[in-house]
């Protein structure tokens, strides 16, 4: 596996790119080092969207990148802007996804409204700013302003958190301003498990770095874990009567898919989170049971105790959704609702609908491969064990391409290759070159 992966990265690693950061703003100018989180409630249903404030809340910790501030890529289905009262400049932005952008492309949303508790992270700004919401239409895939608030940094209202939770340095390289910051959460331990819990924590380092470009990055990343004890063990599996009194609440059945294991209040997700600096966060919970999910920007979560390989290849799947953005390249296993619709380019870089294919760094690597591909151009092969499935040769690799089948759907969405870590990751241990570029890409931002 090993040997696959340097190989697909030796590739492609010339070929990243780092992203420049927006050097017209300066972190001394504008910020101090602690953060500022706006919480507020998400609402809506399938064809309407609110924000209603809740509170504005000071944490002692920042992590990011004081080079990485606005955030110009465009990337996920919300963004979130801050912005100098004084000067009108824009000085921090975010582009970011939900879990409750994801609930309005489902049946449900159709019949009813709904509220999901949220909030977002900025540097604490030195002076009153105004902050803009922005969310992506699914019909244009532009963004529009939808909510904005005037924030009074001085104000006693701004409460203070206090961190009290045990924390466990994991996997510390260096100071946080430069380095990709994990937060692992503990979610179905109860206080008798905690040995438990930092045993996966540990198996969740080895596994993470198992896969290419993240081995050859490993100095770049800090990874600390936060002890969130439960009252019971285990996690709620709706589907199957079974209801944990947990401290996230974290359930199977979200959405009503049976592996799709979510939590709903990413406040208290946010409380636990700010016990340490951290800028990714990821909940590992305490179930043999295959499941779990990453969204872009918000928080990834998965079982840490599945048999077999199913543990280390789900915490690479849901990083790069919840690192990289990127999307899912297999067909079925969703139930949305015109999440990607014809002639409109998704946002993300690893499928496209051939609506814009040239905004995405994928093109410039495609050489002559024909657009869309056909599948006989690709050297796969299948496996005569497994008529489904494919070997992959690190020695007659993959042929880049653009080959129908992604985001779910069968027809009108391309991927890069033929099978990948974000398609369907059981049957190969590999990440494609346009994900490995994306993903290293990633990386250079919040560290360099």
């Amino acid at each position: 596996m090993n040997m696959r992966n340097k190989l697909i990265a030796a590739a492609v690693l010339v070929l990243a790119t780092t992203i420049t950061a927006n050097s017209q703003v300066k972190f001394e100018d504008y910020f101090v080092e602690k953060t500022m989180r706006f919480d507020f409630y998400h609402a809506g249903d399938f064809d309407t969207e609110n924000f209603y404030f809740d509170e504005i809340i000071e944490e002692p910790y920042w992590a990011g990148n004081k080079n990485y501030l606005v955030d110009d890529r465009e990337m996920g289905n919300q963004m979130f802007k801050i912005i100098d009262k004084a000067s009108g400049k824009v000085i921090y932005s975010r582009g970011y996804s939900t879990l409750f952008s994801e609930w309005q492309a489902t049946p449900e949303a159709k019949v009813t409204s709904k509220a999901m508790p949220e909030g977002v992270v900025f540097p604490y700004p030195k002076n009153d700013v105004t902050i803009e919401f922005y969310s992506r239409s699914n019909s244009t895939g532009k963004f529009s302003k939808k909510f904005s608030y005037d924030i009074d940094v001085d104000s006693y209202f701004v409460r203070k958190s206090r961190p009290s939770l045990t924390t466990v340095d994991i996997h510390y390289t260096g100071n946080p301003a430069k380095k990709v910051d994990i937060v692992l959460i503990a979610e179905g331990y109860t206080e008798a498990e905690k040995e438990k819990y930092l045993k996966a924590c540990k198996g969740f380092v080895d596994d993470f770095f198992s896969y290419e470009p993240y081995t050859a990055n490993k100095q770049n990343f800090n990874i600390r874990a936060v002890w969130s004890p439960s009252k019971e063990s285990g996690v709620s599996i709706p589907g199957e009567h079974i209801w944990k009194n947990t401290a996230l609440n974290a359930h199977y059945y979200t959405f009503d898919s049976e592996r799709y294991q979510m939590i709903e209040d990413y406040q208290s997700i946010l409380d636990v989170a700010a016990n340490v600096p951290y800028e990714i966060i990821y909940i590992l919970t305490n179930s043999q049971k295959y499941g779990g999910g990453g969204i872009y920007n918000f928080y990834g979560i998965s079982a840490a105790d599945i048999p077999g390989a199913s543990t280390r290849k789900t915490y690479s799947h849901e990083f790069g959704h919840l690192f990289v953005g990127l999307g899912d390249e297999y067909v079925g296993g969703a139930e949305m609702d015109g999440l990607y619709q014809p002639g409109v380019e998704p946002w993300e870089p690893n499928i496209t609908t051939l609506a814009d294919l040239d905004s995405k760094d994928w093109k410039k690597l495609l050489g002559d491969a024909p657009v869309p591909t056909p599948v006989k151009e690709s050297n796969w092969e299948l496996n005569p064990q497994n008529p489904k499935a494919a070997d992959f040769d690190p020695k007659k690799p993959w042929k880049l391409g653009v080959y129908e089948g992604g985001g779910y759907l069968q027809k009108g969405v391309y991927r890069p290759w033929p099978n990948c870590m974000m398609n369907w990751f059981h049957r190969i241990d590999v990440y494609c070159p346009v994900c490995v570029k994306e993903i290293q890409n990633t990386i250079n931002l919040y560290t360099k």
